[in-house]
């Protein structure tokens, strides 16, 4: 198997045409069968991957490159999200623009070659994919709480959590679930999981998701100044699910996959072997 049949196989999980933006082949490769996967994958890992004998270096956060360069781009799938919840389209635009312009100037200035460098100088096949598994993550988080919560009109913050702790992702990574706005026992409303749009789209992106109805957010991570604001809002709940466990939702149905092709996969850096 080649880097591009690898690749196909998570665009086809996850119901892609095209390769995301945030997401590529840097180094290609041929004749793969054993691969390294992990959340973050850099010349370290790179390193470590060389001497297990490793054929294919995959990483999930886009290290450098192109997929680096233009993350803020796939952050335009969160207008489509909020679309679902019921945001105007025109209000959902509006409300993602300053942190995709604040996210691509940021990333404008980083050194988008050493990872690239490294994989080429290492002659290391390398590829990084991101969105593909986000949205393998999103789909399956958000089909189980639709799932656990259907029979429960109100439902709490805490069967979310006990809902996320069902998958063995949750059960296993050190940092849990966790209410970052709300209760514990507080109801949860309707429920919106957000995961496959490129990072965080800021305080304006949540508060239009709870005007337009959501009452609970489940997010893989949130910093710290948008839940100062979402709590001065007061208008809805927030659970984190976790960032390296959700991450890992995703890209282990990937890995699946891959071992269902007969590829041995590594999982490292971040990546909860989930059996």
């Amino acid at each position: 198997m080649n880097t591009k049949e690898i690749m196909d196989i998570a665009l086809e999980l996850a119901g892609l045409n095209e390769i995301p933006a945030d997401s590529g082949i840097i180094v290609e490769g041929e004749h793969i069968k054993k691969v390294a996967i992990g959340v973050d994958m850099e010349l370290a890992e790179m390193l470590l991957a060389r001497d297990l004998g490793v054929d294919l270096v995959i990483t999930h956060h886009p290290s450098g490159g192109s997929p680096r360069i233009n993350l803020h781009k796939v952050m335009d799938n969160q207008i489509d999200s909020m679309i679902r919840a019921g945001v105007p389209i025109n209000k959902a635009q509006k409300a993602l623009k300053e942190k995709k312009d604040e996210i691509e100037r940021g990333l404008h200035v980083s050194n988008y070659d050493r990872a690239v460098s490294a994989a080429k100088l290492l002659k290391m096949p390398f590829m990084g994919i991101h969105t593909p598994t986000d949205i393998l993550a999103e789909r399956k988080v958000q089909g189980l709480l639709d799932e656990k919560l259907k029979e429960q009109p109100k439902a709490t913050l805490q069967d979310i959590i006990k809902a996320l702790e069902t998958l063995p992702e949750y059960q296993r990574t050190m940092a849990k679930p966790a209410v970052r706005v709300g209760a514990k026992d507080d109801y949860a409303g309707k429920t919106f999981v957000t995961m496959a749009g490129g990072t965080g789209g800021g305080k304006n992106v949540i508060k239009a998701y709870f005007e337009a109805g959501v009452g609970t957010l489940v997010a893989m991570h949130m910093p710290e100044d948008v839940i100062k604001s979402v709590r001065e809002q007061n208008i809805g709940n927030v659970v984190v699910a976790g960032h390296m466990a959700s991450d890992s939702v995703g890209i282990n149905e990937f890995a699946k996959a891959l071992e269902e092709k007969g590829i041995e996969v590594i999982r490292m850096s971040g990546l909860i072997d989930p059996t």
